[in-house]
C-alpha cells in the first residue's frame, strides 16, 4: 500500500506579487526550491497562514535570488503580497521506502531568506 508522506515544505514564506493572468502556479525562487528539494511542474499544496486558504498547484522558478514567491493563475485571488505561506509537497511511499529517505523543511525569515533548513528521516 502506498501512503502519502511530507517530503519537501516551505514554511512561512511572505508571497512577493501575484499575477491572476497568468496560467496558473505558483513561481518560487530557484534557490529555495533546490534547498527544499522541489522541482520544476512538482505538484504542491499551498496553505495561506495569513488568511486559511489552501489550494494544490505545480511549482515553477523564479529568479535565482530575487526572494520571489508570486502566486498566479486563480489562486491570485486567495493572496495579497504580505501574505505568509506553507508550501508542501508529498509523495505515496511504500512503508519499506521511510528508512531511506527525509523530509526537508525550509524555514523562511523576513523578506524570503532562508533561517534553518531541517532534514528528518521519515
Amino acid at each position: 500500500m502506498l501512503i502519502p508522506y511530507l517530503i519537501a515544505k516551505i514554511h512561512r514564506a511572505t508571497v512577493t506579487a501575484s499575477d491572476l493572468h497568468y496560467e496558473g502556479s505558483i513561481a518560487i525562487d530557484e534557490e529555495i526550491m533546490e534547498k527544499a528539494g522541489l522541482h520544476v511542474f512538482q505538484k504542491v499544496d499551498v496553505y495561506n497562514v495569513s488568511n486559511g486558504a489552501r489550494w494544490s498547484t505545480y511549482v515553477l522558478p523564479w529568479p535565482r535570488a530575487s526572494r520571489g514567491i508570486v502566486v498566479n493563475g486563480a489562486a491570485a485571488r486567495l493572496v495579497q503580497p504580505g501574505d505568509l505561506l506553507i508550501v508542501a509537497a508529498f509523495a505515496l511511499l511504500d512503508e519499506k521506502e521511510l528508512n531511506s529517505l527525509s523530509a526537508t523543511v525550509v524555514t523562511m525569515g523576513p523578506g524570503n531568506t532562508i533561517e534553518k533548513i531541517t532534514a528528518t528521516k521519515l
